[in-house]
């Protein structure tokens, strides 16, 4: 069963991948959902939506030209609960294959490194699937707030609108 729906349409600018689903957003049905996690406030703050949203309002993402998935579908709960074995990188590769964003953003380093197979650092990551850029966000997550900075997610809108 997969934990929270793929918010995916053709040829978006970006598209955000989370590690999985938190305990938080998994019982809430809405992706980011957790007390204190920055994303919808951040997305807003940069310019990456012109409205603020809620978690509630996820699917009104691709409004604005953004999507939304996870490296593992059918599990939730923090990084440090998940394993290998949960993250499906084939399945996040086709999904890439077939819609095409402009820019991949994963929004942990734990979700990029398993996509690319190494570790990496915040910002753009050489590494490039077809057209697709690559880029990591530091964790929006309240648990992650010692690594926040949210100048990698103002250079990714810079990004974001000079790639168009």
């Amino acid at each position: 069963m997969t934990i929270l729906p793929d918010v995916l349409a053709h040829d978006l600018d970006v598209v955000f991948c989370g590690t999985a689903a938190g305990t938080v957003s998994a019982r809430a049905g809405a992706y980011y959902a957790g007390p204190g996690n920055a994303f919808w406030p951040t997305l807003f703050a940069v310019g990456l939506t012109p409205v603020a949203l809620r978690p509630q309002d996820y699917a009104r993402v691709t409004e604005w030209n953004l999507g939304l998935t996870d490296l593992a579908k059918h599990v939730f709960g923090g990084d440090s609960a998940l394993e290998k074995r949960h993250f499906d990188v084939e399945r996040l590769r086709e999904l890439i294959a077939e819609f095409r964003p402009r820019i991949l953003a994963f929004t942990s380093k734990r979700a990029a490194a398993e996509f690319v197979g190494h570790p990496v650092d915040y910002g753009l990551v050489a590494a490039m699937t077809d057209a697709t850029r690559l880029f990591v966000l530091p964790s929006p997550s309240g648990a992650a707030r010692r690594h926040w900075n949210p100048a990698y997610w103002r250079e990714l809108s810079l990004l974001r609108s000079t790639s168009r």
